[in-house]
């Protein structure tokens, strides 16, 4: 096998080694079947194993009770910007949208495009999505009021969810889901892309509170109803089964090899802490989001002299450390320090830091 890199990709993004080597070694043979995973019929008792184990650690994972329905759908979290309207919001209702970046405003579009009333009762636009709006005043009749927890793009978190009080908070978790704990009183639904923190594309979980389901139309699309798949342990039609067993090990991994998520959350803490008090000290680079409100998932930043920062990507990535290129949209470099990149791979990412500073600063 060839040297692995230091993945610090924003998704498709590392998983852990462990689960990675599990999946290699019963990939030809799945738990004596004779079959692969990719072979295994999703009416099986092996893959409902499977599917079920994966709920089970949602649920513990999370602290989730019986009043929450675990979903595996496809169509990434983009399509949940359209089904949550569809699904959650009335046409004589209101939701409140917090716009924090690109994925917020995806997000808000849909709503629009769905023709429903959507008010963005708070946005950080006005300087460039760096820092996470404080303080908002939601409208006391909204069906829901919807965030994005952590936000890739531009590199910052909500550290405290909104007090939304009794309206129930829909939140895209794709980027930081498993990366901490989570009180989930507060939400009505979170949505999570598996790419970043759970495991491959193809696979998303939404997590729905099931008086939220109540609200789901008789009219909408069969395959664009949360009752569709509530109903069908998530398999109406075949679902995406590598995906969810690759997300049940990295489940497990969670679980079993961690030990859970407030254990998680000191580890990540830990490596994002590395890099910021790096970044803080340099005068060659610096951070892009507001110190208080950044994320510890996603560490965005420049080379004052941004000129460099082409050269800083590619000797980066001849280094053994790749991924570190910004958004096309926003340009600059961001380091994904999801659950599977370890602290290890920080310190290497530091080190060479240092170096090229020395080099080129």
């Amino acid at each position: 096998m060839g040297k692995r890199i230091y993945n610090f990709n924003p998704g498709p993004a590392a998983l852990p080694l462990p689960v990675l080597e599990e999946i290699q070694a019963e990939f030809l043979d799945f738990r004596g079947s004779g079959m692969s995973i990719t072979e295994v019929s999703h009416r099986s008792a092996l893959f409902d194993e499977v599917i079920n184990d994966a709920k089970l650690r949602v649920t513990r994972l999370l602290g989730c009770g019986e009043d929450h329905e675990v979903l595996f759908l496809q169509g990434g979290a983009s399509l949940q910007f359209t089904m949550i309207p569809m699904n959650l919001l009335p046409d004589d209702q209101v939701a409140d949208y917090v716009n924090t970046g690109s994925w917020s405003a995806k997000a808000i579009k849909e709503a629009q495009i769905l023709g429903k009333e959507v008010k963005v009762v708070a946005s950080s636009e006005d300087r460039d999505f760096t820092y996470i709006p404080k303080n908002i005043i939601f409208n006391e009749n909204a069906a829901y009021v919807h965030i994005t927890s952590n936000n890739t793009i531009r590199g910052t978190q909500w550290s405290r969810y909104p007090d939304t009080g009794n309206i129930p908070l829909v939140s895209d978790v794709s980027s930081d889901i498993m990366g901490r704990p989570m009180d989930l009183a507060p939400f009505g639904l979170i949505y999570a892309g598996a790419q970043k923190n759970l495991g491959p594309a193809g696979v998303t979980l939404v997590l729905i509170r099931r008086d939220m389901l109540d609200r789901v139309p008789d009219n909408l699309p069969i395959m664009l109803k949360y009752t569709t798949f509530a109903a069908k342990n998530s398999m109406f039609n075949t679902p995406p089964c590598f995906a969810i067993y690759v997300v049940q090990l990295v489940l497990k991994w969670l679980e079993e090899t961690i030990g859970g998520l407030a254990k998680m959350e000191q580890i990540n803490k830990e490596k994002a802490a590395l890099l910021y008090n790096y970044l803080d000290k340099s005068e060659f680079y610096r951070g892009t989001a507001d110190k208080e409100d950044r994320s510890v998932m996603n560490v965005t930043f420049r080379l004052t002299n941004e000129s460099l920062e082409q050269v800083f990507i590619e000797q980066a990535l001849a280094n053994g450390l790749g991924g570190l290129k910004g958004h096309r949209s926003v340009g600059g470099c961001r380091a994904s320090l999801y659950n599977a990149t370890d602290l290890k791979a920080v310190k290497a990412l530091v080190s060479f830091m240092a170096e090229f500073e020395r080099r080129y600063g």
